[in-house]
């Protein structure tokens, strides 16, 4: 395979999603049926197609349109699970943060540095606290056997250097900062149209907007979203990784969510960024408030953690109290606080987090912040496997595990996983990566395929400009999304291929432009 070219079968298109629907339903029974195309699910369809077994996975709406695409776009390495002694779940963290970056996806994640400002609110005692588990963060990057070239040492920083990395922090009182590193994703939404992509390389039929209404474990009933038609797929084994609707699909699986908020803000407002920033929460000892500025010109201020009661939506929302306690921690840190106005757009996440809490006892629950971010793998008595828990880190061992008991179950021919060395669409070694002629912003985003989609302005000069002034996407990468990664509608390009649907001023500007080239494209292919 040249550095320019996809492996074979890794276009999803809208003509292949009618193709593969019509032999799916109602036809010869497949190995794997997954219900949910997050993260999580995309990976059990790549892990199972990648051992050799014929699999089909849907979604009742798009990639990544769940949890998968609200997250803090980062790979962490498990330095918060350290504090509260779950040396198992810090360890598969960095493990897996080391494999994305290593070996399967390093064209989407990379080394990001994070500063944390040692302001009058930092007690030294919490300072050296600080700094004690980044040094112990780095002992798991060694443990897990990432290269220091791939993420360097932490260090102290001065007042002076600490200012230069973080412009915007308040001078007075400023003793210093901490420097330290961590896995940051270009795009989470992306990650899981790589991990799509790359499992319908591998013979997975992928199809969205395709609604499970009933599972079992031989199948289930689904419904066409697009027209309305009911059929089933019959399967062997069955992986429900539907994330927080898990409960909605099986009975007896009980998820807490918990809401992550986040804030998207104009680089303007904060200057230049050259680094992240931890920020600390008051009176919390292991958490912080991340500020993360991205390749578009916005900034991601970043997150909460509260207990969400009652039926999960679609697509949650961030309310005032969340936003308000965002922009009150970052403004205890910065020379001109942000004010709400400056708030240009906010995205809220459901983690599912396994309930563990004895049934009858709600008052026995305890904060999500402080749930277990383990996963778990639950097989009904019929046979249905269930995935829950865990995070976007190690979505790639959720899958395994899910895969495995799968084949426990019902496939006992399968041989083991071969996910952790093998890369996603795009994916090169670092030189391959920086010789490829193409815009640097689009190898961030494309890996080995920047030059593809670089090559379809040459065909029309149009799809080299801008959709809009304010934002670097352009119509190409709209058109290679309508191609080449399953992209149906505006919605879909807008919110999961690029993420311009962030910051809501922004969609409704973009929105004729991206309909034009969706109803081109269309006419084009019929």
């Amino acid at each position: 395979m040249s550095p320019t070219s996809s492996p074979a079968g890794a276009s999803l298109s809208a003509a292949r999603r009618t193709r593969e629907l019509a032999d799916a339903v109602g036809g010869p029974v497949v190995d794997v049926l997954v219900v949910g195309l997050g993260a999580t699910g995309a990976g059990a369809a790549l892990d199972a197609a990648a051992r050799g077994l014929d699999v089909v996975a849907v979604d009742a709406h798009d990639l990544a349109f769940g949890t998968s695409r609200w997250s803090s776009k980062l790979i962490h390495g498990g330095l918060r699970y350290l504090a509260s002694a779950q040396l198992d779940v810090a360890h598969e963290s960095a493990v897996e943060r080391g494999v994305l970056m290593e070996r399967t996806a390093p064209h989407l994640v990379h080394a990001q540095p994070f500063v944390l400002p040692l302001t009058p609110l930092v007690s030294r005692g919490q300072a050296t606290l600080a700094w004690a588990g980044f040094r112990a963060g780095d002992t798991l990057r060694l443990a897990a056997r990432t290269a220091r070239a791939t993420l360097p040492a932490p260090r102290r920083l001065s007042a002076l250097e600490t200012r230069h990395l973080a412009p915007a922090l308040r001078s007075g009182g400023l003793r210093g900062g901490l420097l330290s590193w961590d896995g940051r994703l270009t795009d989470d939404a992306r990650l899981v149209t790589a991990l799509a992509r790359t499992a319908a390389a591998h013979g997975a039929r992928v199809l969205t907007r395709v609604r499970a209404l009933e599972l079992t474990g031989s199948g289930a009933r689904i419904r066409d979203e697009l027209t309305g038609e009911e059929g089933e797929i019959r399967a062997r084994a069955v992986i429900n990784a539907s994330g927080v609707w898990a409960g909605d699909l099986v009975d007896g699986i009980r998820v807490r969510p918990s809401r992550g908020t986040h804030l998207v803000l104009r680089s303007d407002d904060l200057g230049p960024l050259p680094a992240g920033l931890h920020v600390p929460i008051p009176g919390e000892t292991n958490r912080f408030v991340l500020v993360l500025p991205q390749d578009d010109g916005r900034v991601y201020v970043g997150l909460t953690d509260e207990p969400v009661e009652g039926a999960v939506p679609d697509v949650p929302e961030a309310p005032e109290t969340d936003i308000g306690f965002l922009l009150d921690v970052l403004g205890s840190v910065l020379d001109v606080p942000v004010p709400r106005d400056a708030v240009v757009g906010a995205f809220a996440g459901l983690r599912p987090l396994l309930d563990t809490t004895p049934e009858g006892r709600p008052g026995a629950a305890p904060r999500t912040a402080d749930i277990s971010r383990r996963h778990a793998v639950l097989t009904s008595p019929e046979g249905l496997v269930t995935v829950v828990g865990g995070k976007l880190t190690t979505y790639r061992r959720m899958a395994e595990d899910a895969v495995d008991a799968a084949v426990a179950v019902r496939l006992p021919a399968a041989g083991p996983s071969p996910t952790a060395t093998l890369p996603l669409v795009g994916a090169a070694a670092p030189g391959t990566l920086a010789a490829l002629r193409a815009p640097r912003r689009l190898v961030r985003r494309y890996g080995t395929e920047a030059p593809a989609v670089h090559a379809l302005t040459a065909q029309d000069p149009r799809l080299g400009e801008r959709v809009l002034p304010q934002h670097p996407t352009t119509g190409a990468e709209l058109l290679w999304a309508l191609r080449h990664e399953g992209a149906l509608d505006a919605a879909d390009l807008l919110d999961r291929r690029t993420r311009i649907g962030l910051v809501p001023e922004d969609r409704a500007a973009a929105l004729d432009a991206v309909h034009d080239l969706v109803g081109e494209a269309m006419a084009r292919r019929d």
